[in-house]
């Protein structure tokens, strides 16, 4: 089996046109518990814990996992929206050269920001009351100084078509729109710049589920339409099917598992990622699948168990689980897992 991990390699293949986008080695970022009059520091918070996957070209990569586990600390890491603590964050451009992102100060970092983008969770608290449509999704533009006036409301114009929304309600606050209507506003300012990398916090987790439908399938589009590279981050295993090419599944900090989407659903090599398959809802009642309920809670990232963190609601865990932490791994082509038993455990998949 081949270990991945930091400097020993990265898990992924380098995209349909044979290109990578973005490269995140051993990724780290600790929050410093304090304590005392001092506020010394008396210990830390792993939100990320040695985090390494690569995002190809034009793909849509997603980042699955409960909540609390660092998804979405890990994607404000990359967007440099936190500094890390350790670890390297490569980006390619179009010319073939590589930038580490780490290493940039905030006013290196302004020119990335034409390249990488955000959508946020919350399309409420994401969105300045006080601001028009025309001044929210302009506002990059205007920073950035690449157009205003007149020219400035044709391309507010042009956004606002291309997520689904009426050039004519520009000059409306937010609090107008609906929880759909208002994630198409935050990704029409993703779009403003021409990115061509965003990063998508759980953006449809806040919407009804008819909501949701449709602005999956408008991000896929965009996407088609701009040539966009996703990092998608969720904790809904149906809407990760449906968009993602490649998986990434993360417990308390790490990754415990990476495959390609499909392969990932029908041959899952952590007991993890079974657990979290068999919660997916079925839409033929007759097709009573068995549910996994993991027992306890999950583990404190200010103070982990030892050896393997799943451990202690692990069905199949034994000795070596507790006192060794498993590498993730290559177990079959394209497919690691951070598992002991990866290789031996016949696990119930999502087909």
């Amino acid at each position: 089996m081949t270990e991945l991990g930091g400097a020993n390699g990265h898990n992924g293949r380098t995209g349909q046109n044979g290109q990578t986008l973005l490269e995140v080695k051993d990724l780290q970022m600790y929050f410093p518990i304090r304590k005392g009059f001092f506020r010394s520091v008396v210990g830390h918070v792993r939100a990320v814990d040695g985090v390494s996957f690569t995002i190809a070209k034009g793909d849509t990569f997603g980042l699955v996992g409960e909540s609390g586990c660092g998804k979405s600390t890990t994607g404000r890491c990359i967007m440099r929206l936190l500094d890390p603590t350790s670890g390297e964050i490569i980006y390619h451009d179009d010319h073939g050269q590589a930038t580490h992102i780490e290493e940039l100060s905030g006013q290196e970092m302004r020119p990335f920001r034409r390249h990488m983008q955000i959508m946020f969770q919350d399309p409420y608290a994401s969105l300045n009351p006080r601001l028009t449509l025309k001044h929210i999704v302009g506002e990059p533009l205007v920073i950035n100084n690449i157009c205003r006036g007149k020219e400035l409301e044709e391309r507010v114009a042009q956004l606002l078509r291309s997520v689904g929304l009426s050039p004519e309600h520009m000059n409306r606050y937010p609090h107008a729109f609906s929880g759909g209507q208002r994630q198409r506003i935050g990704l029409a300012r993703a779009l403003a710049l021409n990115p061509n990398f965003i990063v998508a916090d759980e953006p449809v987790s806040a919407l009804d589920v008819s909501v949701q439908a449709q602005v999956l399938n408008l991000i896929e589009d965009l996407q088609e339409e701009f040539g966009l590279t996703y990092l998608f981050i969720a904790h809904n295993m149906s809407v990760i099917k449906h968009i993602c090419d490649r998986v990434a599944v993360m417990y308390v900090g790490k990754i415990v598992e990476v495959a390609e989407t499909a392969e990932l659903f029908g041959n899952p090599l952590h007991p993890y990622t079974e657990a979290l398959l068999s919660a997916i809802p079925q839409p033929d009642p007759r097709n009573k699948k068995k549910r996994i309920v993991l027992e306890g809670d999950v583990p404190n990232p200010a103070n982990p168990p030892s050896g393997c963190y799943f451990h202690p609601r692990c069905a199949y865990a034994k000795d070596i689980c507790r006192q060794e932490s498993p590498a993730l791994k290559e177990v079959k082509p394209d497919h690691f897992s951070a598992c002991h038993f990866a290789n031996e455990l016949q696990l119930m998949s999502a087909l």
